[in-house]
């Protein structure tokens, strides 16, 4: 009898080590563990050629795992890049970060103010926060069970959560979920239903390099099928499968738009070979119409239809007509009334709004302004010379009643200066310059279009956190969060308060003296980020104050960044709130020139 344990034992040993063997090499290569790991050994790699060697090799693997490996291809690329859920596909897991918090609070038995709170806030990431409780907590580790579950049964669990309407049943299908995780996957599993980047330092630039080199092909054809498709997955899929030329423009599935590199100076060698058009203060926007249907996507390629329905329905009466054809136009939406194009704070109380009330629509009511015609009749136009599309374009807004962007010829540096002061007056942002011959390059940023603005204020700020960067910032302080002054604001008990952050405009040796100068100023360490003593004052630029009641401040800056480091300013010497509010009170209140004379529209 014992002989016969001692042969089953030895057997047993063998069945275990054989199995271990199997996970570890091609059987579980598609296991959401071993995305899991990829991210990570992603995350802790410097360097973008390194990353990209990494996520090729993946996706080799992957493509050689199974009869399956179409599927794992696309998940694994879409979850590295795009998250749960493919960005053209509209679907979001729509769980709030409050939720996903509270619920790792109760599994974990841990009281959320006292232990799970000040824990996020050393880590400065709930994710990560929650990987480290279910780590080290016995009674976290004793309600899990990890299964090894592929990425077919991530998506399906992602699948579900985003199904359900109420929160109740959201949050038991998160919290069974994590019975079946280890901690890592916990991590990546929240990042992935986040969407978007998995704050890894990899983003889709490098994540397409890793496709064209893991299936030896072309950078741009792999750029281009990514562009016309808005997936990251079924780019994967097409370069595997030698099906790149396959890809075709559909509608009511947005490309990235063409956007425009500011221009370095005002004299431009060429100048008579640009027309200019103003550069509105709206919202840009792709409008896809059809007779049966009309879908606008904003700049991150979301819909947003619902959010606008009074001019779907403006586009709607124009695609009853019966000669209308298929057309998708870009374009810009501004709140407009009084002859005006209004600012766009007032856009912004109707952006995010999923069902706007009647009130809402009449107080800011939108207009939508053309500027390019991208497909019509069947036929995509992106390589059609930008003289040759505004020609279309023209004919299809004259002939169903659309508003059409304003282009004027230039003849030399001062047709720039005159305009600009125009587009101005006119309460937009300044001026786009566009090459005649410029075809629409989708998701570049190149000279043929340039782009003439000023900043839409300055302040002088202090540095009040410091956020390690990623990638090529490894290692250094590169993002910067931003202060006002408060101390005599009977409104508030502290000194300074955050305005907005800040990830650009310093050089690569002001940074060096930056990342030295920070160091004597730090108060606390939460994580990669840094609590600072409020002495360097920075003077910055922004597009833009908006309004946000959910900050501490109650405004926050579009777009800031460094203009200048003042070392020979002190944190007194900065801006107070009062002026924030001083600047976005005039802002607000500016008078606009009418359309009436040199419209910027027709």
């Amino acid at each position: 009898m014992t002989e016969l344990i001692d042969v089953l034992t030895i057997w047993h040993k063998r069945l275990s080590s054989v199995n271990d063997i199997l996970k570890s090499s091609g059987t579980m290569i598609f296991s959401f563990q071993r995305f899991c790991e990829i991210a990570q050994q992603i995350a802790e790699t410097r360097g973008t050629n390194a990353k990209t060697a990494l996520f090729e090799s993946y996706l080799k693997d992957l493509s050689e795992s199974n009869d399956n490996s179409d599927e794992l291809l696309n998940l694994a690329t879409q979850f590295i890049g795009e998250g749960a859920f493919s960005t053209v596909s509209g679907k979001r897991a729509s769980i709030g970060p409050r939720t996903i918090a509270t619920c790792a609070a109760s599994f974990c038995e841990i009281d959320y103010e006292l232990v799970f709170r000040p824990s996020r806030i050393a880590t400065g990431s709930a994710s990560e926060t929650i990987e480290k409780l279910m780590e080290n907590l016995d009674v976290a580790r004793a309600k899990r069970n990890p299964s090894q579950p592929s990425l077919s049964e991530i998506a399906a669990i992602c699948e579900e959560i985003a199904n359900f309407r109420k929160r109740i049943e959201k949050e038991e299908a998160l919290i069974h979920a994590w019975t079946q995780l280890t901690p890592l996957e916990i991590k990546y599993f929240l990042r992935i239903l986040g969407g978007g980047s998995l704050r890894i330092g990899f983003e889709a630039r490098s994540i397409l390099n890793s496709i064209a080199q893991a299936f030896q092909k072309d950078i741009e054809p792999v750029r281009y099928a990514h562009m016309i498709t808005g997936s990251l997955g079924k780019t994967a899929v097409m370069a595997r499968n030698n099906t790149l030329d396959d890809a075709s423009f559909r509608l009511f599935n947005p490309v990235a738009f063409m956007l425009a590199s500011p221009v370095e100076s005002r004299v431009v060698d060429t100048i008579s070979e640009y027309i200019a058009e103003e550069k509105f203060d709206g919202m840009r926007s792709q409008a896809h119409i059809s007779r049966q249907k009309v879908s606008l996507y904003s700049r991150d390629l979301n819909d947003i239809s619902d959010t606008f329905p009074d001019l779907c329905d403006t586009l709607k009466i124009a695609s009853a007509d019966e000669d209308f054809v298929e057309t998708v136009l870009d374009g810009e939406i501004c709140v407009y009334f009084d002859d005006r194009i209004q600012p766009f704070q007032m856009l912004q109380k109707r952006m995010g709004v999923k069902k706007p009330s009647a009130k809402l629509l009449k107080q800011f009511p939108v207009i939508f302004v053309a500027y390019d015609i991208l497909y019509t009749n069947g036929t995509p136009l992106f390589d059609v010379p930008l003289g040759l599309r505004r020609a279309r374009l023209e004919e299809f807004c004259k002939k169903w009643d659309i508003r059409l962007v304003n282009q004027f010829p230039l003849k030399d540096t001062s047709d720039i200066e005159t305009l600009f002061k125009m587009a101005i007056a006119h309460g937009n942002e300044g001026l786009i310059l566009k090459h005649r011959d410029s075809v629409y390059e989708f998701g570049q940023r190149r000279k043929s279009w340039l782009k003439v603005k000023q900043p839409g204020g300055s302040l002088d700020t202090v540095i009040i956190y410091a956020t390690a960067g990623s990638g090529k910032r490894g290692g250094t302080y590169s993002d910067f969060t931003l202060g006002v002054r408060t101390g005599d604001d009977q409104r508030f008990d502290q000194d300074f308060v955050p305005i907005g952050k800040a990830y650009g405009g310093y050089t690569d040796e002001e940074l060096k003296r930056l990342n030295v100068a920070i160091k004597p100023l730090i108060r606390e360490k939460f994580g990669p980020t840094l609590s600072l003593e409020p002495q360097i004052v920075v003077e910055i630029e922004f597009d833009e104050i908006q309004i946000n009641k959910r900050t501490k401040a109650g405004y926050t800056l579009r777009f800031p960044r460094f203009r200048a480091i003042r070392w020979d300013k002190g944190p007194y010497d900065s801006d107070t709130l009062h002026e924030v509010e001083r600047l976005y009170n005039e802002k607000m209140s500016r008078d606009r020139l009418p359309q009436t004379e040199n419209p910027s529209f027709l």
